[in-house]
């Protein structure tokens, strides 16, 4: 059997990262994917220790599912967002360290409070949740706030429900299309729509992700517009629609919501210094 040090040797040499290694051999060792990280000091101080044949043949099915591109997530079952270990699989998009900008700038607009001091009750509305993850950040984190989530996709709000249930979290799910059956109103409304155009070239490499949740017509802008036209009759007085979009759409998007009637339109940059979120006022 090999040893710890020479299953990550060969799993490099057949061309997987050392970080994807590391993990997906710790996860075949059975640690908890909430632990993993932590533990790769672990795997280094116990690199001349055999593997079992059970977690030998597991490994050499992860790393061959990963070098075949599909996501490190769907093969451990967990992904780390804001601070939440979520549950994910294929029935969702593997949420992006990018959406976490989103997350930032809804808790802003979110953050008021009353004149003795107290949170300001507040509602929000996610559209388009897939695994929860903006839903159940803003509510971890704004717990006063009254947070409703949606999605059109039965299996991707199985996965949401879940993970609220496992974190504790009281967020309201529904499944719809956008605003469909939705009188309520609110003071801040977030999306994560698809927005990638049909046939663009980094579809290729996003091939085990569902495509409902990422193609948007011919320029990656259809769901955006529906959602900025639908969410105006949805806003509260001075609530806030915040959009995350492609890298090179902020402009389209700017122009879409000052021509539908919004204002205080501004576009905030990701951790790459990419142009990821724009949003927009009501008056």
């Amino acid at each position: 059997m090999l040893t710890i040090s020479e299953s990550l040797a060969r799993a490099g040499i057949g061309g997987l990262a050392r970080v994807d290694a590391q993990l997906l051999l710790l996860h075949a060792l059975g640690v908890a994917p909430q632990a993993a990280h932590e533990r790769r000091s672990w795997l280094l101080a116990h690199g001349e220790e055999t593997t079992t044949p059970d977690c030998a043949k597991h490994f050499a099915d992860y790393c061959a599912r990963r070098i075949a591109g599909e996501p490190l997530a769907y093969i451990t079952g967990h992904k780390e967002f804001f601070g939440l270990a979520l549950t994910v699989d294929a029935r969702v998009l593997v949420p992006r360290p990018d959406t976490e900008t989103l997350v930032h700038w809804a808790l802003e607009v979110l953050s008021a409070t009353t004149p003795d001091g107290e949170p300001a009750p507040k509602a929000a509305l996610d559209l388009g949740t897939g695994s929860g993850a903006i839903a159940l950040a803003l509510k971890h984190n704004r717990p006063c706030v009254t947070v409703e989530a949606v999605d059109c996709s039965a299996p991707a709000l199985e996965v949401a429900q879940a993970n609220a249930g496992r974190l504790g979290l009281e967020v309201r799910f529904f499944q719809n299309n956008w605003f469909d059956n939705n009188a309520a109103s609110y003071d801040c409304i977030v999306s994560n729509p698809p927005y990638i155009a049909a046939g663009d070239r980094h579809l290729a490499a996003l091939r085990y992700e569902p495509e409902q949740a990422l193609v948007s017509g011919a320029d990656g802008l259809d769901d955006l517009r529906r959602v900025a036209h639908g969410a105006l009759a949805h806003l509260r007085p001075d609530g806030w629609l915040l959009l995350e979009h492609g890298y090179d759409q902020a402009v389209a998007v700017q122009a879409m919501l000052a021509k539908i009637g919004y204002s205080h339109i501004q576009t905030r940059r990701d951790l790459a210094g990419q142009a990821r979120c724009t949003g927009g006022c009501r008056n």
